[in-house]
């Protein structure tokens, strides 16, 4: 969690109405008001403190907004309903028809349908880029482009996106640079290095318990409150609301987030490793042989690692979905999409998670049809289920 010295410490101690230690859930669609005056200054402007309705606002939602907030050290956050619905609502309430975007080419595969197949209803057009290519970006650049995208760890071919550079170009030519950090909460701060908004799904690590689908958009209190705007913002409007109880269950668990990314990542390094030593082509940013290894080290914060992300290459879907099957049949983890989760999950990009991506265009960027996508869970002994994983990886003739 990113703290500002000069904060005051008693933003960060949320006590409920009675003084539980948890903050009271808010179980309320709308909200009543003393004064007719106030009821219409509200609808004209942003109040601290009060809640007009919970598509809107509400007092749970608000709760976890602000945590959010101070994670990424941004003015404030919006909380939706899902990851997917944090990235329509940034992106539709900064462009419009005629607009475009610069977007990593390796991004998770709901947002490249967003961009690749939805978005053209509306005349709102992306370029698909190498975000490792600076020059390419360049190119990309028009009269027209309102937004650089991309995430920080790419989803699922590991790609670092080198977001001090970005920010220069956005600044070069009045774009917003948008990061989802879904994949390094804690890990790398984008705000920091330059990100105008840093989107989350909190589905995934920030949750931990693949109880909940949510997500979340940091960014400037202008910014945020424009999404809110009742005639206007696309997160009042398109009605992405996040429920109460699960934005308290979210708050709850983000306390343990430093804890849980510093075991993810332990474990992670340590199955990247080994698994490299096996001579399979692994794509983890902790691995000297990441092409961007040390671009990573002049991003991170160390003491949390390198995250709990791992791709690898089997050569074949046949061999992947073998393995998979096995590694589930033998309780290393769970053959499901996702990630983030205490248990380790695994699933083959190509056919599940990058799906939406045609299979040219996944050849070409270099995702092949033997991937494996690990979110390595939180095993206290990372080393037997190691022990377990090659097994089954010799009995499937991978090795």
């Amino acid at each position: 969690m990113v703290l500002n010295p000069a904060d005051n410490i008693q933003d960060y101690l949320v006590f409920g109405e009675f003084g539980e230690v948890n903050p009271s859930i808010s179980d309320s669609s709308t909200f009543t008001f003393m004064s007719a005056e106030k009821m219409s200054a509200l609808f004209e402007q942003e109040i601290e403190g009060c809640f007009l309705y919970s598509r809107h606002l509400n007092p749970s939602n608000d709760y976890l907004a602000k945590a959010l907030a101070h994670l990424e050290g941004t003015e404030y956050a919006q909380v939706t309903a899902s990851g997917m619905a944090a990235i329509s609502c940034a992106i539709l309430e900064i462009c419009s028809a005629g607009d475009e975007i610069i977007s990593s080419r390796t991004i998770y595969g709901g947002s490249y349908a967003l961009m690749k197949n939805f978005l053209p209803k509306f005349n709102i057009n992306t370029h698909f880029v190498n975000i490792t290519k600076i020059d390419e970006i360049k190119s990309k650049i028009t009269s027209n482009t309102k937004i650089i995208y991309c995430e920080t760890i790419s989803n699922p071919l590991m790609e670092i996106a080198d977001i001090r550079e970005l920010r220069k170009i956005a600044d070069d030519h009045n774009l917003i640079l948008i990061v989802d950090n879904t994949f390094s909460p804690l890990i790398i701060n984008p705000t920091e290095l330059g990100a105008h908004l840093v989107i989350h799904s909190l589905t995934k690590f920030i949750n931990g318990a693949s109880d909940t689908v949510a997500g979340c958009i940091c960014g400037p209190k202008p910014f945020i409150s424009s999404l809110k705007d009742v005639s206007s913002g696309a997160a009042m409007l398109l009605g992405p609301v996040m429920d109460s109880v699960r934005s308290a269950s979210v708050l709850k668990n983000l306390h343990t987030l430093h804890i849980r990314m510093k075991q993810h990542s332990k474990n992670g390094q340590y199955v990247a490793e080994n698994l490299e030593k096996l001579g399979l082509k692994v794509f983890y940013p902790g691995l000297q042989s990441h092409p961007q290894h040390e671009l990573f080290n002049s991003m991170y914060n160390s003491e949390f690692g390198y995250g709990g992300m791992i791709t690898f290459d089997v050569k074949t879907e046949e061999k992947a979905n073998q393995l998979m099957m096995m590694m589930q049949q033998e309780l290393i983890g769970y053959f499901a999409v996702s990630l983030g989760f205490y248990k380790t999950l695994f699933s083959s990009p190509g056919t599940s998670t990058s799906s939406e991506i045609p299979k040219e265009e996944q050849e070409e960027m270099g995702m092949t049809a033997g991937l494996v996508r690990l979110s390595v869970g939180l095993d206290n002994n990372i080393g037997r289920s190691f022990d377990k994983m090659k097994k089954c990886l010799i009995a499937c003739n991978i090795l």
